[in-house]
């Protein structure tokens, strides 16, 4: 066997594992809902529970519908 042989043999090994890994946390994911339809949308949430970061995403989504609404 040669190294040219050696190499290309470790190459599929560690493809296989990474696609299989990839596969299955797929599946994982599909199994259990996809995640996204779990989480709460910003709209949602009581302004005195959100998170500074949650409050400017927030204040930066209804500016930016306003200018929309500005536009029209």
């Amino acid at each position: 066997m040669n190294v040219n042989q050696i190499i290309n043999m470790v190459m599929r090994i560690i493809m296989r594992k990474a696609i299989n890994k990839g596969i299955d946390a797929g599946m994982n994911r599909v199994s259990k809902g996809g995640g996204a339809a779990k989480k709460q949308r910003l709209e949602d949430i009581p302004p005195d529970q959100m998170t500074p970061k949650q409050r400017i995403r927030a204040e930066r989504r209804a500016r930016r519908a306003a200018e929309q609404d500005g536009q029209a």
